[in-house]
């Protein structure tokens, strides 16, 4: 669910020091974004709402749901009617963010 690889990779990147600051911004922004999805009733722009939150997860190793993300975008993207499953993509954001949470500190220990 998690690409612990590609979250250590980040904490190299950006320095140990500024991490936690990173993945705060990270949660905030697609906190944001997500509440914008589930508070519309419409997705005119489903396919953008996607490719930043496929963009965001992909950064901080979040590889189901980005994969969730890149599915529904290439879906609407083909068809600007597609049926892209909403609610599985929101449930896989909360699991992951639950998971990041409780185990970042024991898998970036060392």
């Amino acid at each position: 669910m998690i690409d612990w690889e590609r979250v250590t990779t980040l904490r190299e990147e950006v320095g140990a020091e500024d991490f936690d600051e990173v993945v705060e911004l990270f949660l905030e922004e697609v906190d944001a974004a997500i509440a914008e999805l589930k508070a519309q009733e419409t997705h005119n722009d489903l396919e953008e709402r996607l490719h930043f939150l496929k963009g965001s997860a992909l950064s901080l190793g979040f590889r189901q749901f980005s994969g969730l993300c890149q599915n529904g975008e290439s879906a609407v993207a083909n068809d600007p009617g597609a049926v892209v499953d909403i609610p599985e993509i929101l449930a896989s954001y909360e699991n992951s963010r639950v998971i990041f949470l409780s185990e970042m500190s024991t898998k970036l220990a060392g």
